[in-house]
């Protein structure tokens, strides 16, 4: 008995801890239920589920994403306890999945400043603008936008 109670407690608790970071992720996104949303880290099936359960019906995960069209608008990657070199791999795997305007948020653990900037540098070389950074306890979000570059018009 003291063992299952003990196991539904540890549950609850990640269960806000993921609701909280879905909370801080869509925040940073700005977007609305009825934008299509793709979900990628290893908890991308619960996130899926969570933020479905809230109402955003457009919700994919990696595993059910469909072929690389540019359909979803935001990407919300939860990559806390996994390495920087399979993050670069999964940002370059997302970059055909995303609309030239999408909105991507990187979940990571908290690290230190050099591990940000070359986060940073990572996302900009992907053609982002790093717009919002939130830091807490429990991870750092990066919120960055795709940057859309218009080529300017040859003078006369």
């Amino acid at each position: 008995m003291l063992i299952w109670m003990a196991s539904v407690m540890t549950q609850s608790r990640l269960i806000r801890a993921n609701e909280r970071v879905i909370e801080t992720m869509i925040g940073l996104a700005g977007c609305s239920k009825q934008k299509p949303i793709l979900i990628a880290g290893a908890r991308s099936v619960e996130l899926m589920l969570e933020l479905r359960r809230c109402g955003y019906i457009h919700t994919a995960g990696t595993a059910n994403c469909g072929r690389p069209a540019g359909q979803y608008d935001v990407a919300l990657v939860d990559w806390r306890q996994r390495t920087f070199r399979t993050l670069e791999k999964t940002l370059d795997w997302l970059m055909n999945f995303l609309s030239p305007t999408a909105v991507l948020v990187v979940w990571v653990d908290s690290q230190k400043p050099a591990a940000n900037q070359e986060l940073r540098g990572a996302l900009e070389s992907r053609g982002f603008v790093v717009e919002a950074i939130q830091a807490r306890e429990d991870g750092v979000a990066f919120s960055a936008r795709r940057y859309l570059q218009k080529p300017l018009s040859k003078a006369a």
